[in-house]
């Protein structure tokens, strides 16, 4: 089993003291925007050896605090529209993202400093960290928007083979642990970005650095077949979704 593998399944298994660590460190101030801002550190911290592997979410909060929270806000609440909100996201998925940003198999030149930092170790705690910090609610803005959101993410449009978006992400956007990731009060402006680089990737297969994303075949098929208006549509519903 590779390090990482064993750093997941340890994530898993440490889930229940997360939940205790994330209420503890509820009221814990953010660190300076300065600071978390700084040009990455030019050494990751080293990933624990395999045999003594553990998820420690307490160094994970200090890491993301450092390196993570200016962007992306105390607790992995960006309040920023183009930032993602992060908290309470699945470990599996953030440990995912973050090791295809290091590789450029999701192409980002503002993520790739970053992620290049981060041990397996530091990503694994980071994630945990995450997943044990509570996500504020978001909200939609447009009313005749979220309607027709809410049957795309219900129903789907079958006629044009657009699957229900709530089969995989379910119905309240909490996602499926491990398979697909939690989506409920995103950020509409980060959702339809994504979106258009998924669509972006599947239509201009040549298109390379930040105008694409080609880290999932079925969300590049999906979004190939929506139009501008159905992703903003999706894209607002998933925001007021909790």
């Amino acid at each position: 089993m590779t390090l990482l593998a064993r750093l997941l399944a340890a994530a898993i298994l440490a889930a229940p003291a997360l939940h205790a660590f994330a209420q503890q460190q509820g009221a814990a101030p953010a660190a300076a925007p300065a600071a978390a801002a700084s040009a990455p550190a030019a050494n990751a911290t080293p990933a624990a050896p395999a045999g003594q592997v553990k998820v420690d979410a307490a160094a994970g909060g200090q890491r993301y605090a450092a390196v993570c929270a200016a962007c992306h806000g105390p607790e992995g609440n960006s309040g920023i529209a183009q930032n993602p909100k992060l908290a309470q996201q699945f470990a599996e998925y953030t440990v995912k993202q973050l090791q295809e940003f290091k590789t450029d198999k999701r192409p980002s030149a503002i993520m790739k400093p970053f992620a290049s930092q981060l041990s397996d170790q530091d990503m694994v705690n980071i994630a945990a960290f995450l997943a044990s910090s509570k996500a504020r609610p978001g909200f939609a803005r447009d009313k005749a928007l979220v309607t027709q959101g809410e049957r795309i993410w219900r129903g789907g449009l079958p006629d044009r083979q657009i699957a229900a978006c709530a089969g995989c992400h379910s119905p309240n956007g909490a996602g499926i642990p491990a398979q697909y990731p939690r989506l409920s009060g995103q950020h509409a402006d980060y959702t339809i970005t994504q979106l258009n680089k998924f669509r972006t990737a599947a239509n201009v297969p040549n298109v390379k650095g930040d105008g694409a994303r080609a880290n999932s075949i079925q969300m590049m098929q999906i979004a190939s077949r929506m139009t501008d208006q159905e992703i903003r549509a999706v894209a607002d519903y998933v925001a007021g979704l909790r």
